[in-house]
């Protein structure tokens, strides 16, 4: 069940990828939902998909928080 959970946050935050502020609420959301082995896998999965994205950048401050 939890990588259905984890592939379906990868899902939404592509998706609303297009508005900073929209990133980091469903960030917010996905940190509260997953496990910690997800939380690190989300995170470097993020370091990738932001690369080339710097307005999703400050987003990154949540996870490492």
């Amino acid at each position: 069940m939890s990588k259905v959970m984890y592939d379906y946050t990868k899902l939404v935050l592509e998706r609303v990828s297009f508005d900073p502020l929209l990133f980091c609420k469903e960030l917010e959301k996905a940190i509260k939902m997953l496990l910690p082995y997800e939380l690190e896998e989300l995170r470097k999965w993020l370091l990738s998909f932001t690369k080339g994205k710097p307005e999703l950048k400050q987003c990154l401050l949540i996870v490492n928080s």
